[in-house]
């Protein structure tokens, strides 16, 4: 059974009531993103609220505002951010992008998500699991179509995906007049299976940069140095 909160050095993050917990490829998200600038930043579909958080420590200079659609989610993650060093600076939106986008904020320098993936049949019988997981509940076009409207003209989309859905994205990205910037690819170990892929989309064409982190060396125990540099400022074990 997952543990029930997930401490880091200068936050908690409680889990038990969201389907999604807190994962290594989110928290390399959280980790990875650039944030010099930003100073708006949109966490879409929140879930614990750890990217927020993971931001907020990152970005001291940035207002940061997350949506969440599930009720128990949203109410958790909301806590969560009340509970943390910057909860003057985080703001929780209880509500589906749709309504979010209703409202017509005021463009965002940055905009971050792990959004749901999955098709539809391969749900489960885990209806806030699935809302997390699977297009249904929030759809490429619809985040895309967001990013039209509300991400500012210099700024950027940060989307973690696994590598088919990644490409997936790109190509309707890549229709609605955004470019991927930069790559990271995430594998389990060095020259291993790849597990995600994370996206920087700009209105810019240029040169794409591409990198790839390794989670653990060839014996699947140790982290690797680029790992533990990364993460080092969260977990408690670097």
């Amino acid at each position: 059974m997952p543990n029930p909160y997930f401490q880091f050095k200068q936050f908690t993050v409680q889990q038990d009531q969201c389907a999604m917990k807190v994962c290594t490829d989110s928290c390399v998200l959280g980790a990875h993103a650039p944030v010099t600038g930003a100073r708006r930043i949109l966490d879409i579909g929140a879930g614990t609220g750890l990217l927020s958080l993971m931001l907020a420590q990152r970005a001291p200079q940035a207002m940061i505002e997350a949506v969440e659609i599930d009720p128990a989610a949203a109410a958790q993650a909301a806590a969560n951010l009340a509970a943390s060093p910057w909860a003057e600076r985080l703001l929780l939106h209880p509500m589906s992008l749709q309504e979010f986008a209703a409202a017509a904020p005021a463009p965002f320098d940055m905009i971050i998500s792990n959004p749901p993936f999955f098709q539809a049949s391969l749900k489960s019988a885990d209806t806030a699991r699935n809302t997390a997981k699977h297009t249904g509940s929030l759809t490429f076009k619809e985040i895309i179509g967001f990013a039209e409207r509300f991400l500012s003209l210099e700024g950027h989309l940060h989307i973690l995906l696994p590598p088919h859905e990644a490409r997936v994205f790109a190509q309707e990205a890549l229709a609605a007049g955004f470019y991927t910037s930069h790559i990271l690819w995430l594998e389990a170990t060095p020259q291993g299976k790849l597990l995600r892929a994370i996206h920087t989309y700009t209105r810019v064409a240029g040169p794409v940069g591409e990198e790839t982190l390794a989670v653990r060396e060839k014996d699947h125990t140790t982290y690797t140095l680029a790992f533990r540099q990364l993460l080092q400022d969260y977990y408690l074990i670097f």
